[in-house]
């Protein structure tokens, strides 16, 4: 499943069931994949302010929940949680900025 930040500020992919997150800049595209080969994965996504949440399972059955998967950007390189977070991520940014 390809994800791709159309905004202006960084967007933050987040990967359930273990809430991995990555960011993606400006224009970038990071593919999420289940680590197996031949499984049949569905997604279930939520979009928020500032991110996506992704609930990755089997043959469109949400009880089976697929554990392991892979994020890779745009060149194929394989990215490990936390990748480009920020400092201070900005759902935990106050109102004024802190």
């Amino acid at each position: 499943m390809p994800v791709q930040n159309a905004g202006e500020g960084d967007l933050c992919l987040f990967i359930e069931p273990y809430g991995e997150d990555f960011y993606l800049k400006p224009g970038e595209v990071f593919t999420v994949a289940p680590e197996a080969e031949g499984v049949d994965v569905w997604f279930s996504t939520i979009v928020w302010e500032g991110g996506i949440t992704v609930w990755p399972y089997e043959d469109g059955d949400p009880t089976r929940i697929v554990l392991e998967c892979t994020v890779t950007d745009a060149k194929g390189n394989r990215l490990e949680c936390g990748h480009q977070r920020p400092e201070k991520p900005a759902a935990f940014v106050d109102d004024e900025g802190h």
